[in-house]
């Protein structure tokens, strides 16, 4: 009787961990993503964001776990245990860190909100670069179910995607 109670009120039940937005934009399926690592899951699932605005902040609480050193890119471990990369821009690594600022270093604790990176979008554009950024689940394996929320805009910490272990 107990546990009939417990399934209907929803205790049992893994309502998941959100993740939030880092950037303002339009949000898409990952496999719209024009490049395979990506496209075809092979660092983790996710969502890209096509961005309006060259900012980046943390989609969860948790820790730097790996500032790349040309900026272009941000790995975060949640305090829930997610790992969330979140890649500005394609092949943007050739860019060596320019036009890209970082508000954090590895080691670095976070709260959801804070600023990580800010880019400019319109020079990344102008040297010839996408700026389709993923969002990904690096250890998507460790999850039964990552649920995107794709096909709108969004603003800072808007919910884009839930995982379920």
């Amino acid at each position: 009787m107990l546990n009939t109670w417990i399934e209907k009120l929803g205790l049992g039940k893994d309502k998941g961990m959100e993740i939030l937005a880092p950037i303002e934009g339009t949000v898409c399926a990952i496999t719209e993503v024009n490049d395979p690592v990506f496209s075809q899951k092979i660092v983790g699932d996710g969502i890209a964001i096509i961005p309006s605005r060259g900012r980046v902040v943390a989609p969860v609480d948790g820790t730097v776990s790996l500032l790349f050193e040309t900026k272009h890119a941000i790995s975060l471990k949640s305090v829930q245990g997610a790992e969330v990369l979140i890649h500005v821009g394609l092949d943007t690594v050739k860019l060596q860190g320019e036009n890209f600022t970082a508000c954090v270093r590895t080691g670095d604790t976070v709260r959801a909100g804070d600023l990580l990176l800010e880019f400019d979008m319109e020079k990344i554009k102008a040297a010839g670069y996408e700026l389709i950024t993923p969002v990904i689940i690096c250890n998507t394996t460790e999850y039964s179910e990552i649920i995107p929320h794709i096909g709108g805009v969004v603003k800072e910490l808007d919910k884009i995607m839930t995982i379920k272990k």
